[in-house]
């Protein structure tokens, strides 16, 4: 464990105990000689225990470690969720579960129930102001994940409406309900009500469900989404409306709700609708240490690395290079290592271990390589 009260510094901090901060944080403490310390809030993987109980996994987990195929979902390619948990679609719970065995495995130094309230940087070090004392670090990785930053409404009547990562949005309704959202978690919680007998309408101007399949789920409905969709028109209980964005949500004269919506009909919602629009970066007491890409998301370098921070990066769903986005946990872990590299390799240390990561295909270090569509 790290001792916040120390007044040596670490030469690396990570910031968040999901599957991000684990992830990274075995990366570097396979490099040589570097001390390394992890700061959560919460416990680890704090976000996935309190995942709603109908809500998984979108990416599949399966046993291949032995074939050279690392298990989608897992942080380190000598484990596996699906080994660990026995089951291919895992809960949020149950990825927790994962992720804590796998912090004892590899015995990451966690600092649980800390959190962070600052970062500033002073003579070269982060200095970081925490619940628990000031930690000192020469590198600081934000791993501080995105679930706490779910994107507000922007329309009217926003305080109406339940996010589809509360345990309300999944919980059991009856009627007619209204979905603000056609993307990944807009479509699956639609199937999940439509699947437990109501009529759901989903609206989204930018009718992402009639983008197809794709090799990338980051920009199309996934295999497994497309299918749930196809399941659920069938019962001919879910339609899709794509006429124009939502402007207000308010209280029907009649009971319930409606939705407002730019040049097109009024929709109803006999509960409160479900907001389905996805998070922000998360950046928390680190978001004034990144610049801004033009779609506003944080601006890093081909290492991950702030571009008005030294030695400041960034892991995790918030990830972007150029068009690409490494939201999905097979995507970021790709990172990893090579983050780890590049602190040891500017701290001196050998890091030739981390070519284990590589040879497992979890090091990414050509980002020109990603991002090409299969052939068929």
């Amino acid at each position: 464990m790290i001792d916040s009260a120390t007044s040596q510094a670490l030469d690396a901090l990570v910031i968040g105990a999901g599957p991000a901060g684990i992830g990274t944080a075995i990366a570097l403490g396979a490099v040589d000689r570097l001390t390394v310390g992890v700061v959560e809030r919460g416990g680890i993987a704090e976000t996935f225990s309190r995942w709603p109980e109908a809500l998984t996994f979108l990416t599949p987990s399966f046993t291949g470690n032995g074939f050279g195929a690392t298990d989608l979902n897992s942080v380190h390619h000598e484990t596996s969720p699906a080994y660990s948990l026995g089951v291919d679609y895992p809960t949020g719970p149950e990825y927790a579960r994962y992720l804590r065995g796998v912090a004892r495995h590899f015995e990451v130094p966690v600092l649980s129930e800390t959190e962070v309230l600052a970062v500033e940087i002073s003579d070269d070090l982060f200095s970081v102001d925490t619940t628990r004392g000031p930690v000192s670090s020469r590198t600081l990785v934000w791993a501080g994940g995105d679930y706490h930053d779910p994107l507000q409404p922007r329309f009217s009547g926003g305080s109406l409406v339940d996010h589809s990562t509360t345990a309300n949005a999944w919980s059991p309704r009856s009627g007619t309900i209204a979905v603000i959202g056609g993307f990944e978690s807009g479509i699956d919680i639609a199937c999940h009500h439509v699947a437990n007998g109501c009529d759901v309408r989903v609206v989204d101007p930018e009718h992402p469900w009639d983008a197809g399949t794709g090799s990338d789920p980051s920009f199309k409905l996934s295999p497994r989404t497309r299918r749930k969709l196809v399941n659920a028109q069938q019962t001919g209980r879910l339609t899709l409306i794509s006429s124009g964005r939502v402007t207000a949500v308010r209280p029907a004269a009649g009971g319930g709700f409606e939705l407002s919506i730019a040049g097109a009909p009024k929709v109803a919602s006999d509960s409160r609708p479900i907001l389905a629009t996805g998070f922000g970066p998360g950046l928390g007491p680190v978001a004034h240490l990144f610049d801004k890409r033009k779609d506003g998301w944080p601006l890093v370098d081909d290492n991950d690395e702030s571009t008005i921070a030294p030695g400041l990066f960034l892991s995790g769903a918030a990830l972007r290079h150029g068009g690409l986005k490494f939201c999905f946990v097979y995507k970021f872990r790709q990172r990893f290592a090579h983050v780890a590299r590049v602190i040891g390799e500017r701290l001196g240390q050998d890091c030739g271990a981390l070519e284990s990561w590589r040879t497992a295909g979890m090091l990414t270090d050509d980002l020109s390589c990603c991002g090409v569509e299969c052939a068929c």
